[in-house]
């Protein structure tokens, strides 16, 4: 095994690990004794859930395990699906036809150009992703983890669907709206994006680096964490 398969692997593993673990405890968690728990749990899960994404995305590039297909491959698919019950094959297959025309009309992730607003452009691009098989699917396992499980519907709300939900909004502002939203005449070049000029802490924070986006698509086969270090030598 390289030492980049394991670092990914590693990272991979720490992602889900945490997230898995954060939510068992805010699940379980009493919150009417512990009030301030709530908005502090949204934050962190919220953070979780935009991490589990960017690892089902890293995949999608074979990033995680360069010469092991088979780990980004299953690390996908249970990445893709706890987050939303997300087909990974699916999700992938509409990625590369993002990568492969960039805010243009073949984008799946692009506005149809009648949104480009925030807002409405965001719910273009959810209906092009969420199915409702997706929605059936996850009100199954909330009733579940209430009726089944004895979990809080206050818990279940405050730390499994909003954190999603809000996961959703990071991921669309920080590595979709901000990066493609130029109009035709302000993209450079192919990959029609731009990134942002945050420091690394806060790049990290914002969206696990997806913001350096221009790095990304001109170097789609690094993984997240390795995105500074191309941010660093194209700004020279």
């Amino acid at each position: 095994m390289k030492s980049s398969d394991l670092q990914g692997m590693v990272i991979a593993g720490g992602i889900l690990t945490l997230w898995g673990v954060s939510l068992c405890v805010l699940l379980s968690t009493d919150v009417s004794a512990m009030p301030l728990l709530i908005p502090a749990g949204i934050l962190v899960q919220t953070f979780l859930y935009t991490g589990l994404f960017i690892t089902a995305h890293d995949a999608m590039h074979g990033t995680i395990a360069p010469s092991l297909r088979w780990v980004n491959v299953y690390a996908g698919r249970v990445c893709a699906f706890l987050f939303a019950l997300f087909s990974f094959r699916a999700l992938q297959a509409k990625h590369w036809e993002h990568h492969g025309a960039p805010a243009s009309e073949h984008d799946p992730d692009f506005h149809d150009g009648a949104h480009p607003q925030f807002w409405s452009w965001y719910l273009h691009f959810m209906r092009e992703y969420l199915s409702w098989k997706q929605l059936v699917g996850m009100a199954i396992v909330f009733n579940l983890l209430h009726h089944g499980a004895g979990v809080g519907i206050v818990n279940l709300l405050c730390f499994w669907v909003l954190p999603s939900l809000a996961s959703t909004v990071q991921l669309f502002y920080f590595g979709t709206y901000l990066p493609h939203r130029a109009q035709q005449s302000d993209y450079r070049d192919r990959h029609r994006a731009r990134s942002n000029d945050y420091p690394v802490w806060l790049s990290f924070l914002t969206c696990y680096h997806f913001g350096y986006h221009w790095e990304h698509h001109e170097f789609p086969h690094l993984p997240w964490w390795k995105l500074p270090s191309a941010r660093s030598v194209v700004k020279k």
